[in-house]
């Protein structure tokens, strides 16, 4: 939020009666779901004034200060991704506290038409609508839909004599039109080759719905990116394909009668696609456009429209057959019930974008084009991320509510890609949860061992190692803290009558395994929370409650439990109100320590994001986080009753 003066927001602190509970931590609350950022977007930029009201998660004072709201949406980059490049997350990191919603984008909420809107009159929003504007209230013919040479001028269609089309094949559909002309349905879909887009698959169905053309297309140079996320079309689909772009022109010319009249979703660029020309053409993204010539996406109109669900998530790139029938409903849909009908379903459901022209408030919309669900105006579509961003600097500062929206490029986001990081960020974690210690003698109590080092945190495994030429054992601990607090407490120290060293595995991910651990502790969501380890079995929460009540500034207290069990584990992360009284706090309990109490403490690593994350991550995977066998190149063997 950008404001003008002492505008700012909070997120409701816990109060002191809240002690005990979770929700401080690792509590359901550290993830904010679309519909929380939704409300909070909406109090921000309209107000009370327009039937909005305050966020339920949080508080905005002064928002008559605001000067502007800008959201930045960086689509693709998950939480993988942000713990993988971590380090390089310097300030994102600290900007943000709290984990964004997996499903479902930000921007199309914007977009969905979820507002009552009782207090606008409906009237005079009738003679300003662009549709009434345009069309009028009556019904019409589908002649009083074809684009005009102007407009086909305008938004970059094909023409006879215009830069660019001068090989492009015309379809001499010359007859005119009309309103009983026959209807096709057409798209496309492209890989990126070394000429930039070319045409792979072309779809082509009649005004009934029916499908007379599917064909794959061989481009004439090297596929660079099969765009499969968006096209369908992979390696394997286009690899016995032998139909050239000139096979699929005459097929087309052959199919379509000569007063034919085209429907497509933004048209234009299937027809540079196909090099063709076509005299008629109705653009639905163009019948259904908003104020100030905004444009929504075939699977937004669709929905809103037609209560008809296509480019479903499930599926693997888009079907041109089915958008191409989706354009055809949606343009009789317009023919049948007229623009008032359609009107009617725009005003009983406004948009959110649409309440802030209403409110007459500047908003700006920039995205990649190849987001193609996100909703936003096709106006405001960019090739690259630098274009988005060149553009954003520019406007930002004109437009009282942006919507900036960043991706990742397709082929980073490629599943065997993602499944390749998620695999190395597994591994990672693992080796950060494990320790090597030793040498210990021969003879020694493996139970004693297990005792002490599961004073620093539980022990998720332990593994005893005799290829060595004194025996070690390696443990993996369930949280970072464990693992941390024995390298800084029993590294050098004298246990089971040995001096014995601590260190984590050596390699390439672990390199940066110490500043890693530094940055995670100056987290800002640990900020003011310390882990203590080394609670008794016997404890209550009344007990923990009381044990720990001398401590200045408490706020919140975090003791999990063993979820299989569901017995209390032994540790807890305490949350101060300030960073000194935590420290205080740190210094007091390892004092007591030092004086003989079992329990020990360091600052917290730990944040609730990232514990969530690798509940999920492992519950996705189906692996537990857990030593991979691969980083060991020694022979590991089973506790046996003759070491203990």
């Amino acid at each position: 939020l950008v404001t003008n003066n002492n505008t700012m927001w909070s997120k409701r602190r816990m109060l002191p009666n809240d002690l005990g509970k979770p929700t401080g931590l690792f509590g359901e609350d550290c993830e904010i779901s679309h519909e929380q950022v939704y409300e909070f977007l909406k109090y921000a930029a309209l107000g009370k004034r327009h039937n909005a009201s305050q966020p339920s998660w949080c508080r905005i004072y002064h928002r008559r200060h605001l000067a502007k709201v800008v959201v930045i949406v960086l689509q693709e980059v998950s939480q993988l991704y942000f713990y993988r490049f971590y380090l390089q997350f310097r300030h994102l990191r600290r900007a943000f506290q709290h984990v964004s919603p997996q499903t479902v984008l930000l921007p199309s909420k914007i977009f969905q038409p979820t507002i009552p809107h009782g207090h606008i009159s409906k009237n005079s929003d009738l003679q300003k609508d662009p549709i009434i504007e345009k069309y009028g209230e009556e019904k019409h013919g589908l002649t009083s839909y074809i684009l005009t040479l102007e407009e086909m001028r305008k938004y970059n269609y094909p023409l006879e004599g215009s830069f660019g089309c001068e090989n492009y094949v015309h379809t001499q559909c010359e007859r005119p039109r009309t309103d009983s002309s026959p209807l096709f349905g057409l798209d496309c879909e492209m890989c990126l080759t070394e000429k930039g887009n070319e045409v792979t698959r072309v779809s082509l169905v009649d005004a009934e719905g029916r499908c007379i053309m599917d064909e794959l297309i061989k481009p004439e140079t090297q596929i660079l990116n099969y765009l499969t996320r968006y096209s369908g079309i992979t390696r394997k689909i286009l690899l016995p394909v032998k139909t050239k772009l000139p096979e699929i022109q005459d097929k087309l010319k052959k199919l379509l009668p000569r007063d034919a009249v085209l429907v497509g979703h933004s048209l234009n660029a299937d027809l540079h696609a196909l090099q063709m020309i076509h005299p008629s053409v109705i653009d639905t993204s163009l019948l259904f456009a908003r104020h100030k010539g905004r444009r929504f996406k075939l699977k937004f109109l669709a929905k809103a429209v037609l209560g008809k669900e296509i480019q479903c998530e499930n599926k693997v790139g888009h079907d041109p057959t089915e958008d191409a029938e989706a354009a055809i409903e949606l343009l009789q849909y317009f023919i049948d019930q007229g623009p008032r009908k359609v009107f009617d379903i725009y005003h009983d459901s406004v948009s959110f974008l649409d309440h802030l022209n209403a409110a007459g408030q500047k908003t700006l919309l920039l995205s990649r084009k190849e987001l193609a669900s996100s909703g936003l105006g096709q106006n405001s579509l960019s090739t690259s991320n630098k274009q988005i961003l060149k553009r954003a600097i520019q406007e930002v500062p004109l437009s009282s509510f942006s919507v900036i929206q960043f991706a990742l490029r397709s082929e980073h986001v490629a599943p065997n890609l993602v499944a390749e990081v998620c695999e190395k960020m597994r591994i990672q974690l693992a080796d950060m949860l494990t320790v090597y210690a030793g040498p210990f003698d021969k003879d020694f109590c493996l139970k004693s061992l297990r005792r002490e080092f599961k004073k620093c945190g539980p022990i998720q495994s332990l593994t005893v190692l005799t290829e060595t030429h004194q025996p070690h054992i390696c443990i993996q601990y369930e949280v970072l803290e464990a693992a941390q607090l024995a390298m800084e407490s029993l590294n050098g120290a004298d246990v089971a009558g040995s001096c014995i060293k601590v260190q984590r595995p050596v390699t390439v991910m672990m390199l940066d395994c110490d500043m890693l651990i530094k940055e995670l502790e100056m987290d800002i969501e640990n900020e003011g929370v310390i882990y203590v380890a080394g609670l008794k079995k016997t404890l209550t929460e009344i007990d923990l409650q009381e044990k720990f009540s001398h401590l200045k500034d408490l706020q919140a207290l975090f003791w999990p439990r063993d979820l299989k069990r569901g017995k209390h584990r032994n540790y807890c992360f305490l949350k101060f109100q300030t960073s000194e009284s935590a420290l205080e706090a740190l210094q007091d309990i390892n004092r007591q320590g030092a004086e003989g109490s079992q329990l020990q403490s360091r600052k917290a690593l730990t944040t609730s994001h990232l514990h969530r994350w690798i509940c999920h991550m492992a519950h996705n995977n189906g692996k537990p986080i857990q030593l991979a066998h691969r980083i060991l190149h020694v022979k590991k063997e089973q506790l046996s009753t003759s070491v203990s």
